[in-house]
């Protein structure tokens, strides 16, 4: 390297910087996490107005995207591992914005001629949109999985190259991004739809959509011109050395270097297909692959040596201990107004934020997987002021209430399923289903005070303790497998994040609150349970030495790539 040339300037720094790779990634993925944020959560408002104040369509819709990602999840890894990488981000990126905008222009001729549509053929029309909506709506979740595991999976490791510091700095800058758009983009739709309407509400997040499409879409272009690694995946490479071997003289006739036309190259070798054997024409055998797809992602998911990490942290979806409907509409059972709870959840979004910032911080003095170690450690000692607040003054935990009496009243009783689904959902979801005045008067604020406390402190050792195992998966999962792996991991997640859900169902009233808390904070603390397994496994007795970081801690703490399942 020629040390004689002039140095670079400061403005020359900002503009390579903003011009990086890196920096284009986080511009990207900061356009893709607003338009998901906006719409998953203006779908479920438009779901519900759509249906007469009911949850029915919005509980539909959860349980349709679930099971989607539950089934789909190892299929739509093994698409991304199998296909180039430009070709994956691309298609992912328009079917899921194309999806947005179908179904946002379907749900503004719903809005302004629903009354019309009722009429139509008993309603029928109007359920056939409903559907509609739901199906296109569950395809751009899809879409969006594909583009999370494809670009925070794949693409964020390859821009980092081989440098662990540097892929722990960009993992917790994406975290940083999905926090913040997490709590900002629900604001900006919100606002419009208040002080407009939800037809604005739907043409908006259309219009925003198609914007971003053509942005990122750039974005990415841009980013695979300046990274030539992303133009070869493993599994590829045998297939370019032969097209090497057959025109050797090429690149020295177009003068350029093997980096160089790489990408060219990549577009040959994509193109280039194994010869089927008669086995695998068979129209049984075309039938039966997703089959195949699906049980051989479970099993290599199965027998990577991250196994126990990775389910750890979908242990941590079995909770009711987050921001989301249940533990807000519990605090409205308990007296806490909006206003307050606006104020809990931008705490935890500070809470969060300043975890990702703890992680890379812990990372670098005492290495990955004891910074897990350490997180889990510090989210469960957080998540014992949770139990507490079960048994705290003011809290309505009685074992005495049956947890299954709305069960049984909607059994007995003369609804309709529609009124039981939504029963069973109300009381975590709305204000007027119990109003305070009909609840037991509080003698104290204490239990609650202590439930959102613990809430709020043990976020920082969760987004730390996520970003460990993110990164454990990018750093040890092969290649050629990262797609499949990190599609099951998703269905996992979704799994665990589905029970907890059947769980609230079961037991909805607020009585039995403090049992859910403790199952919650069980599951939490198995999940870390199997995590220290995994670390001990991997350290030993090491684990429990803290080390400097002119110690090889990658070296230490990273376990053998696995081999190929």
């Amino acid at each position: 390297m020629d040390n004689s040339g002039p140095k670079k300037t400061c403005c020359e720094s900002i503009q390579d910087f903003f011009t990086s790779a890196k920096f284009l990634i986080y511009m990207g993925h900061a356009l893709s996490t607003w338009g998901d944020r906006m719409w998953n959560f203006a779908v479920a408002v438009f779901l519900v107005e759509l249906y007469g104040n009911s949850l029915l369509l919005t509980a539909v819709y959860g349980l349709v995207v679930a099971g989607s990602v539950l089934l789909l999840g190892a299929i739509i890894g093994d698409w991304v591992d199998r296909n180039p990488r430009l070709k994956v981000a691309q298609t992912s990126l328009l079917v899921q914005n194309s999806c947005v905008i179908a179904c946002g222009i379907l749900l503004m001729v719903v809005f302004q001629f629903k009354e019309q549509l009722v009429e139509l053929y008993n309603g029928w029309i109007l359920t056939t949109c409903y559907i509609l909506v739901i199906t296109i709506a569950n395809i751009a979740n899809l879409a969006s999985t594909a583009t999370s595991i494809t670009i925070q999976r794949d693409w964020v490791v390859v821009v980092a190259g081989q440098d662990s510091s540097r892929l722990a700095d960009m993992n917790a800058t994406v975290r940083i991004i999905d926090q913040l758009t997490n709590i900002l983009a629900p604001m900006l739709v919100g606002q419009i739809m208040a002080f407009g309407s939800h037809y604005i509400g739907c043409g908006f997040i259309s219009g925003w959509n198609l914007c971003s499409m053509c942005v990122e879409y750039a974005l990415l272009w841009k980013v695979y011109q300046k990274t030539p690694a992303l133009a070869v995946k493993a599994g590829q490479k045998e297939q370019q050395q032969e097209l090497k071997q057959l025109s050797p003289t090429r690149d020295l006739e177009n003068g350029q270097s093997p980096e160089e036309s790489s990408q060219p190259l990549m577009n040959e070798t994509s193109l280039v297909a194994k010869p089927d054997s008669p086995k695998q024409t068979g129209c049984c055998y075309q039938v039966s692959e997703p089959l195949r797809t699906f049980k051989s992602g479970w099993v290599a998911y199965y027998n990577q040596n991250i196994f126990f990490a990775g389910m750890s942290l979908a242990f941590l979806y079995m909770t009711v201990l987050g921001f989301d409907c249940i533990t807000t509409g519990y605090a409205y059972t308990q007296g806490l107004n909006g206003s307050v709870l606006s104020l809990l959840m931008g705490a935890s979004a500070v809470s969060g934020i300043c975890g990702t910032v703890a992680f890379t911080w812990v990372r670098k003095k005492c290495g990955l997987i004891r910074t897990g170690f350490i997180s889990g450690v510090a989210q469960l000692s957080c998540l014992m002021l949770c139990v507490v607040s079960v048994f705290a003054p003011g809290s309505p935990f009685d074992l005495s209430v049956s947890p299954f009496q709305d069960i049984y009243a909607h059994l007995i009783g003369e609804k309709t399923l529609p009124e039981a689904e939504h029963s069973a959902f109300t009381i975590f979801n709305t204000t007027t289903a119990a109003p305070a005045e009909e609840l037991p008067p509080l003698q104290s604020y204490m239990s609650v005070s202590l439930l959102f406390a613990g809430v709020i402190a043990a976020r920082v050792g969760l987004w730390s303790f996520d970003l460990t195992v993110t990164q454990l998966i990018q750093e040890n999962v092969i290649e050629s497998e990262r797609g499949v792996i990190n599609g099951v991991q998703n269905s996992m997640n979704y799994l665990l994040d589905l029970l907890h859900f059947i769980m609230v169902i079961l037991a909805p009233n607020q009585e039995a609150f403090g049992l859910l808390v403790i199952i919650s904070v069980s599951f939490v603390a198995m999940g870390h349970i199997m995590y220290f397994r995994f670390a001990f496994k991997s350290l030993g007795s090491r684990l429990f030495l803290c080390c400097s970081p002119e110690q090889k801690v990658e070296t230490d703490d990273s376990p053998s790539l696995p081999t190929t399942v």
